[in-house]
């Protein structure tokens, strides 16, 4: 995992678990694999989610676009790289590019999420401190 030019990469490894019988990976397990990108950069700047639990915060999806391009397969090693394209008061959205260790690109996801007080169901402003250390990753 490394933070550089404003991208955050995250390695990780497919395991048996995230293919079929085949050995190539689901395509909903890159949603997953996405996922875990984005909160380990999240982690990476210091905001964790159980800050927002706390808080009665959550960061939720809105809209998710996926391309998948080719198949990962079952030992591969894949690296995430995850920018943000657009910053707003309330919202965010995540560019993710999945490759594997050749560099072939495998899977392109865009990820929009809104920041929700949890406790009205309803959009909220991004607190200032994640707000900050979101735009100084830019």
């Amino acid at each position: 995992m490394n933070n550089n030019n404003n991208a955050f990469q995250y390695d990780l490894r497919v395991y048996y678990e995230d293919t079929d019988a085949g050995g190539i990976v689901y395509y909903a397990n890159y949603l997953k694999f996405a996922e875990r990108a984005r909160t380990e950069w999240l982690r990476d700047l210091g905001i964790n989610q159980s800050f927002f639990l706390e808080q009665k915060l959550g960061f939720v999806v809105r809209k998710v676009e996926m391309d998948n391009r080719a198949s990962a397969k079952l030992d591969d090693l894949l690296t995430i790289t995850t920018t943000i394209s657009n910053l707003k008061k309330a919202s965010l959205v995540f560019e993710q590019v999945i490759q594997n260790q050749h560099g072939d690109i495998l899977c392109n996801v865009s990820v929009l999420v809104a920041s929700v007080n949890l406790q009205r169901a309803k959009p909220c402003a991004i607190p200032e401190q994640i707000l900050g250390a979101l735009t100084s990753a830019r």
